[in-house]
């Protein structure tokens, strides 16, 4: 089955604003937000609640080129860097928007459920969910790479610096530190 850019944009906006419903939703239900800090220092927040702006900055930097600015017939031809060929290019940023978007709907409530069970199951629910969106991440970073490596259009580095704007949140904060930090 071919997946069409339409596709992709109807999909990331819709998860996208399910994103957001799901931090409204799940920050208003739970006694004290604070503990979705985990153990990150209080002094570190400032500069984590900075990369979040930047990541979201990043997502749209990369959301606008691959989607709405280029053309769709080269972006439909967007390859992984190790390999070749022509289509299909819908379809694997489809893979990589979704393991980005899907998870960031869920590790809020898999969190608040953590920290209602504190089970150790739970924890690798968490932990796996937001490992997710650091492969969806990994995975727009690489087609990124490959349509600059293609100088697929004008300013061709912008998704690239979208996903790597992303990463300093997805990757780094919530998928290492976060994770290393948070009292389980």
């Amino acid at each position: 089955m071919e997946i069409s850019r339409e596709a992709v944009r109807l999909a990331v906006i819709i998860t996208g604003i399910l994103v957001l419903v799901s931090y409204v939703f799940g920050i208003s239900r739970i006694d004290s937000p604070n503990q979705l800090w985990g153990g990150i220092p209080e002094s570190w927040r400032t500069i984590n609640t900075t990369t979040m702006f930047l990541a979201a900055a990043g997502f749209l930097m990369a959301w606008w080129f691959l989607l709405y600015k280029w053309d769709a017939a080269a972006v439909e031809n967007i390859q992984w860097p190790w390999a070749d060929g022509e289509g299909g290019g819908h379809a694997r940023l489809m893979l990589a928007f979704m393991l980005i978007t899907i998870p960031s709907m869920f590790w809020l409530e898999t969190t608040i459920l953590h920290i209602k069970l504190d089970t150790n199951w739970t924890q690798w629910l968490v932990i796996g969910t937001l490992w997710l969106a650091c492969l969806g991440n990994i995975l727009m970073g690489l087609l990124s790479w490959s349509a600059y490596q293609q100088g697929i259009g004008p300013y061709a580095f912008v998704p690239l610096l979208g996903a790597i704007m992303l990463s300093l949140q997805v990757i780094i904060n919530d998928g290492i530190l976060w994770n290393l930090k948070y009292p389980w």
